[in-house]
């Protein structure tokens, strides 16, 4: 089998997914970056397919950048300016293997890890 990304978002402080986040992915190359793909995420805080099918896959650099401000307000996070917006995590692939990336988001903080 070859590679593929998928990724997900929990919202935990609310204990729940986030579902209607938007999603867009890069490929980072140099000091540049292209987009290559682009999803929201579903009821169950996922995309309905890989945000990075292994049909598209490679190894590199890439960059995936969650537009949480919305999802935020929407739930209650006040104000003209949000601590957290558009969150980017940058992450290398360097073997043909199913990465998956989720984000743990809150209003103040998150956090990422390699997950299965």
């Amino acid at each position: 089998m070859g590679g593929y990304l998928t990724t997900h978002v929990l919202d935990t402080a609310r204990g729940c997914p986030a579902a209607g986040i938007e999603i867009a992915l890069y490929r980072v190359t140099g000091g540049a970056r292209a987009e290559i793909a682009r999803a929201v995420t579903n009821g169950d805080g996922r995309t309905d397919a890989p945000i990075l099918p292994e049909a598209d896959f490679a190894t590199g650099s890439y960059e995936l950048v969650f537009h949480a401000g919305d999802y935020l307000r929407a739930h209650g996070v006040a104000g003209e300016v949000l601590f957290l917006d558009e969150i980017p995590i940058r992450f290398g692939m360097d073997e043909a293997a199913h990465y998956h990336v989720p984000l743990l988001l809150s209003p103040y903080g998150y956090s990422t890890y390699r997950g299965s």
